[in-house]
């Protein structure tokens, strides 16, 4: 049993916000010497009404770990993404990155009766490659709004119907 604790909260929680930031500041610094990092600020934001769900991970009281879903518009309307699956550097190997995974992919499946899941990523989160890969995620083309962004790399999951 996870020593963690999940817990879904609104999208503004003072926790989940933190979270947020500290995975965009990160990022901001991952990319920095890279050009089409200029185009970051259109794809990193998130419009609250968007969101379907939003989960913190607790240590005791201490947030460690954030995932949030959303649903797309444009050519992908209706869609369903994950943004921002974080956890805290300390708290990482853990277990706490596939259980806010499976809560996610949880209100997906079971509550939304949707076929697939979509993610976004960057190039260098090499780690986070491998943790998706790991977990069934395949790659599709790169989706609006991240196509300015070159670094991005796009993938899915679809579920078994059942």
């Amino acid at each position: 049993m996870s020593p963690y604790r999940l817990v879904r909260v609104g999208f503004e929680h003072p926790d989940a916000v933190e979270l947020r930031d500290e995975h965009v500041m990160l990022g901001d610094q991952l990319y920095a010497d890279d050009p089409a990092a200029a185009h970051r600020g259109g794809s990193e934001g998130i419009d609250p009404s968007s969101i379907v769900a939003t989960f913190v991970a607790y240590d005791g009281e201490r947030p460690v770990g954030h995932a949030c879903l959303r649903r797309l518009d444009g050519d992908l309307a209706g869609e369903l993404e994950m943004k921002r699956l974080y956890v805290r550097e300390d708290a990482r190997g853990s277990g706490v990155a596939d259980d806010l995974l499976a809560a996610v992919e949880g209100v997906v499946r079971d509550d939304e009766g949707a076929p697939r899941i979509v993610i976004h990523t960057g190039d260098r989160q090499h780690a986070a490659l491998t943790f998706y890969g790991r977990r069934g995620y395949t790659p599709i083309p790169v989706f609006a709004p991240y196509e300015a962004v070159t670094y991005s790399l796009c993938f899915e999951k679809v579920f078994a119907a059942g």
